[in-house]
């Protein structure tokens, strides 16, 4: 039951990000808040995503119930599609910008906070999948 419960969380959490993408939220920004918006954005939410899809594949991969590994596994697929820009292959986009290695790695710090610091409080489920392998 509480793999479902996860499941459910996590789906909202994709929903979620699915939805901040959709809706038009940059043509309500102006100036650098509209670029950082339209060049970062996606930087940031897209890694936090990918980390909580590897909590709910955790129930099945076991290499993932420790948060050190979902966040390096979340981390490095766009910090490796990005090193390969560098080198002018188009791996998920084309354009090279350094910087968004540290929005990766904002994006994947808070989901790991999220993860063990405040899921883990809120759900009382949360940390179960961690426990029960000890």
């Amino acid at each position: 039951m509480s793999g479902l419960k996860r499941r459910a969380i996590v789906l909202f959490i994709m929903l979620f990000i699915a939805a901040i993408h959709i809706l038009p939220i940059g043509s309500y920004l102006q100036g650098e808040l509209f670029n950082f918006y339209s060049g970062y954005f996606s930087d940031i939410t897209m890694p936090f995503g990918a980390y909580f899809l590897l909590c709910a594949a955790e129930l099945q991969m076991p290499v993932f119930r420790r948060w050190g590994i979902k966040l390096t596994a979340a981390f490095l697929l766009p910090a490796i599609a990005e090193t390969c820009q560098y080198a002018g292959i188009p791996l998920l986009g084309a354009t090279f910008d350094p910087l968004d290695y540290f929005m990766y790695g904002i994006g994947t710090a808070s989901a790991a906070f999220f993860d063990t610091q405040v899921f883990s409080r809120v759900f009382d489920f949360w940390g179960v999948q961690e426990t029960a392998k000890k």
